[in-house]
């Protein structure tokens, strides 16, 4: 199979052929997870002069025709308020794909209409991980407070947030993190947590050479009860004694959705 050239990453052969071959009989639903890190000012590979910056011309990519041709939808779309784990890059966005099938994410590439539109994304895109994703069962969280009955519910100017958890565990860190768990549902179920949805990695198509294991959103009523979660005392020991001992490496951004159908589109699912 034929690798594209991009700018903005390295593509995964393996995982590009898995796409592609994976059997009907065997294939499904793939959540395409992308973290987007934008050029200051677009740049066109033809030469053009352009004065619209890396953002501008990733609004213009914006491939929501292709996407609908393949059967393919946003369910989430967010720029990045604050990056609290993770040098670099600093990231600017972060957008959810979820495509029928890991088949059709390969075909949509060679769609006439998505070839006419990817100019812009070479353009506007300094660096982009994109990684493939399925859902992973949550723990349940019994009687969940209303978002009205919390401690920091949401204002005009505070409204809700999402945090995501992008994480590479070391060796066998799996029961640490389970055990952190464990210890900061009890402070962040108060503060009124969702569990919108946690996915394991399968692959990373584009991306920088790092493997990844899982992408967690949590749904925070406000930023504020996100930051009591994360400065309360017992997180805080959990933290330093469980989650960190687990991480090999990791993201974690507050993000503010712009198009939020996460949950609902893993229930599509079953």
């Amino acid at each position: 199979m034929d690798i594209p050239e991009i700018r903005y990453g390295t593509i995964d052969p393996g995982y590009l052929e898995r796409l592609a071959t994976t059997a009907p009989e065997d294939d499904g639903p793939v959540w395409m997870v992308n973290l987007m890190k934008y050029r200051n000012v677009a740049d066109y590979t033809d030469g053009r002069a352009s004065t619209i910056s890396g953002r501008e011309a990733d609004d213009l990519y914006a491939p929501l025709g292709p996407l609908a041709a393949v059967g393919a939808e946003v369910v989430f779309f967010a720029d990045v308020e604050d990056q609290l784990l993770g040098d670099a890059p600093k990231w600017d966005r972060v957008a959810v794909v979820k495509y029928p099938t890991r088949r059709s994410f390969v075909e949509m590439q060679a769609r006439p209409d998505f070839l006419e539109l990817h100019e812009h994304k070479e353009a506007g895109m300094e660096q982009t991980i994109v990684m493939g994703c399925t859902p992973m069962t949550t723990p349940v969280i019994p009687d969940p407070p209303d978002w009205n009955d919390v401690p920091h519910p949401p204002t005009e100017a505070d409204g809700p947030v999402m945090v995501i958890h992008v994480i590479r565990f070391v060796a066998g860190g799996i029961p640490d993190m389970d055990s952190y768990q464990d210890a900061a549902g009890k402070v962040a179920v108060p503060h009124g947590v969702r569990l919108a949805g946690w996915f394991g990695v399968e692959g990373t198509i584009i991306g920088d050479g790092r493997a990844w294991d899982q992408a967690r959103f949590n749904a925070f009523p406000s930023r504020a009860a996100f930051l009591a979660v994360v400065f309360d005392p017992d997180r805080m020991v959990a933290h330093k004694g469980h989650r960190e001992p687990a991480m090999a490496d990791t993201y974690t951004m507050i993000l503010r959705p712009k198009i939020d159908r996460l949950e609902a589109s893993r229930n599509e699912a079953g």
